[in-house]
């Protein structure tokens, strides 16, 4: 097999703090070399490095040695990767005058085209007229008509159901059948199982673990890998329900005290605007809302602030929704304040303490949001939501985008809240255990709720228990999703 791509003992520090240390890959043509890991694990400065492109300040040493000719990068959001104000089929003209003669420049673009399986009907349309999956094969397409022997792909499954993420897989597989090699970064280890020739296993900078997918499927031999594989959790019987909460008699839908309520669906099956519905962040519903059996005014702006707070939402985006100019702690604290009444002293006693239930400690919660890694700031949009007392909370795909140890970290805490008191200083204050709504389209991520709503096309086509509904699912896309759970490190590559 022919070597496009090799790093050798790579280590990459900024002030003396390594990101990446002796690492060691090899990409071979027509192969898909993935590298998993948690968030800050080293995955990506790797990656990037194969470009070239180091952080700011970096003291770099080893080997990086390419094959002749650009590297490919699709990034997670390849839209960023694209001129909004110009044609698609422009865009790549302008390639293919810069590298070929006229006579050659059809042909080329055909062959970069059909590589990166891109319509050519597409052609005539602006990057924002795609979908997500067709902007990354415009961006493979721009790649391959540069020439590109080795294409990294950073994260190009994050935030897709897993049947998207099946699809943008499997073009990536098709790529590296025609020659390329393919990098896969992910944390998505579905894709990597079913779709990897090689996988590296990265975990504070390190290679852990490396081999064949099948070997370090069926024999992992590091903690840490066993811990990525390791099977995930079921609920096997529901709860007894509480009494009714929340309901929307319109959709319909009832959310009980104390369960676990999954929504799930692909994406852009309406799961979320369902959700925001619920919040009041979508003042276009219609249809009554009832708290407890009394109205719920449409928009969180005519909402009381005990409504506010009974209701709480945690974004997927868990960094857009803080200012990054104000430490953690304080805006953890300020829900407190707004919604409860406290004082800012009490207030902050409260923040660090439930900031520290969720596994972010003082140290971490008096920094500043851009000094925080996703998962960290994750738990950290949580305990803001914590601190309103709320009767419902809502989860909008917080688990997206994290590896499966952060994942089953912060799925752990948020069922055991609805098992116990949201306070461990005043458990006699507010409800004893909130309702959790997990909006999801992930069925690892449902499987671990007392019941589960299946929604597709805007409409709830399947609900009841969820080990039930895993079991027997009634509806074609049901049924699809449960043969997509994770199999876990029992499992083997299909």
């Amino acid at each position: 097999m022919t070597v496009l791509a090799e790093v050798r003992d790579l280590r990459i520090e900024i002030a003396g703090r390594p990101l990446v240390t002796g690492v060691n890959l090899t990409a071979h043509e027509g192969r898909v070399t993935a590298l998993v890991g948690a968030s800050g694990s080293g995955k990506t400065t790797t990656g990037r490095a194969l470009l070239g492109e180091y952080p700011p300040g970096a003291r770099v040493t080893g080997t990086v040695r390419v094959a002749d000719g650009p590297v490919g990068y699709v990034p997670q959001h390849p839209s960023s990767a694209l001129n909004p104000a110009r044609r698609v089929g422009a865009l790549l003209n302008d390639i293919a005058r810069l590298r070929f003669p006229r006579a050659l420049r059809r042909d080329k673009m055909a062959e970069a085209l059909q590589s990166a399986e891109f319509p050519p009907e597409l052609l005539i349309r602006h990057p924002h007229q795609l979908s997500g999956g067709q902007q990354q094969r415009a961006v493979l397409a721009q790649a391959l008509l540069l020439g590109a022997r080795v294409v990294v792909a950073d994260e190009p499954t994050t935030g897709q159901d897993p049947f998207t993420s099946r699809r943008i897989a499997a073009g990536l597989a098709a790529l590296a059948r025609r020659g390329p090699a393919v990098v896969l970064l992910t944390h998505d280890l579905a894709v990597v199982r079913e779709f990897a020739d090689e996988v590296l296993v990265l975990h504070d900078g390190t290679v852990v673990e490396s081999g064949p997918t099948e070997t370090v499927w069926s024999a992992p031999r590091h903690p840490w890998t066993r811990a990525l594989l390791a099977e995930e959790p079921v609920r096997t019987a529901p709860r007894p329900p509480g009494p009714p909460v929340l309901r929307a008699p319109a959709v319909p839908l009832t959310v009980h005290e104390g369960e676990t309520l999954a929504v799930v669906g692909r994406s852009g099956s309406g799961k979320t605007t369902l959700a925001r519905s619920l919040a009041g962040l979508d003042e276009t519903r219609t249809g009554e809302l009832l708290l407890d059996g009394v109205p719920l005014p449409r928009s969180v702006r005519r909402r009381t602030r005990p409504q506010l707070a009974a209701v709480q939402y945690v974004f997927q985006d868990a960094r857009a929704s803080f200012d990054e100019h104000r430490p953690v702690v304080d805006q953890v604290a300020r829900t407190a304040v707004r919604l409860r009444g406290l004082d800012p002293r009490a207030a902050a006693a409260e923040a660090y303490a439930t900031l520290a239930r969720t596994g972010l400690p003082a140290s971490l919660a008096r920094r500043r949001p851009g000094a925080l890694s996703g998962g960290e700031l994750h738990r950290a949009a949580l305990a803001r939501a914590l601190l309103a007392r709320p009767r419902v909370l809502i989860c909008d795909e917080l688990t997206s985008g994290l590896d499966t140890v952060t994942r089953r970290a912060i799925l752990d805490l948020l069922t055991s809240l609805t098992e116990t008191s949201l306070t461990e200083t005043s458990p006699t204050e507010g409800p004893a255990a909130p309702a959790l709504v997990l909006i999801t389209h992930d069925p690892d991520v449902a499987a671990r709720a007392d019941r589960m709503v299946v929604v597709d096309a805007g409409r709830i086509v399947e609900e009841g228990a969820t080990h039930e509904v895993l079991a027997a699912p009634r509806h074609p896309f049901t049924r699809a999703l449960a043969s997509t759970r994770s199999p876990g490190a029992s499992g083997t590559p299909r």
